[in-house]
């Protein structure tokens, strides 16, 4: 994934790019010729227009999305991390750290309450949340607290950003 940064040019997009990013995000196996179709335009300016996203980087991947109650991954854990010391060494000793970790599915550093970051994890059962919390995650230099949280049910669940709210 990409790191967005203030300083990057941001692409000028359309209704007709907003159209594909759209569609792609609730199927990224479309076709091209029926992506066309949807959006109204021949398969080659489609195609064209695909090409451009991807290479600008607005479309920086395609992924498959599973269902890991099916896979038998039934908790996903919200873990808020403080750090003993805020210097850059820290933390960036602790992202090293995680990004080892296949259990993380995001981690973010956070402002307005007492976490550092605020991680997402993926885990099959309690038991092993509690090898992954004592084993792993608190024995990592820095950290100082650990608050988790634990998701009864998913109300939302998308990884489609709102594209209709973009100017043009």
């Amino acid at each position: 994934m990409k790191n967005s940064s203030l300083s990057n040019k941001k692409p000028k997009l359309d209704r007709i790019d907003r159209k594909i990013l759209s569609h792609m995000q609730k199927d990224a196996r479309i076709t091209n010729l029926e992506l066309a179709e949807k959006i109204g335009l021949s398969p080659t300016p489609c195609l064209r227009r695909v090409k451009r996203l991807e290479e600008s980087g607005v479309i920086s991947s395609h992924i498959t999305i599973l269902d890991q109650n099916l896979l038998g991954l039934t908790i996903t854990a919200m873990i808020s991390i403080t750090m003993d010391r805020h210097t850059p060494e820290r933390f960036s000793k602790f992202e090293q750290e995680i990004a080892t970790m296949p259990e993380i599915l995001e981690c973010s550093i956070v402002t307005g309450q007492a976490a550092d970051y605020l991680i997402k994890a993926i885990l099959p059962d309690m038991t092993y949340y509690e090898e992954f919390l004592l084993g792993r995650l608190t024995r990592i230099d820095g950290v100082s607290g650990v608050h988790s949280s634990f998701v009864l049910r998913e109300v939302i669940k998308t990884s489609a950003l709102p594209v209709e709210y973009i100017p043009d």
